[in-house]
């Protein structure tokens, strides 16, 4: 078991960072389409851009989830060269 908090309430520090990901995703979606609404006019209904906004922080959040060893390991590699 890692040193991390987290982990010690059962929360892996990978899972944890995409979590945090997604809801950074869902947000700003969120705050995007309500700044366009009360610059310009709603675009859809509250319902429908909370759903859309649910969303892309699923979406974010799997990206963050999937990419994340992939990335590290890019970096780690770009570093060494």
């Amino acid at each position: 078991m890692s040193g991390y908090p987290s982990a010690k309430m059962g929360l892996d520090p990978r899972f944890k960072s995409a979590l945090l990901w997604g809801l950074v995703g869902a947000l700003s979606f969120l705050v995007l389409a309500f700044g366009y609404a009360l610059a310009v006019e709603p675009i859809a209904s509250i319902a429908g851009v909370v759903g859309v906004a649910l969303s892309v922080g699923v979406g974010a959040g799997t990206g963050a989830y999937l990419l994340e060893p992939r990335l590290a390991a890019w970096a780690t590699d770009r570093t060494t060269e």
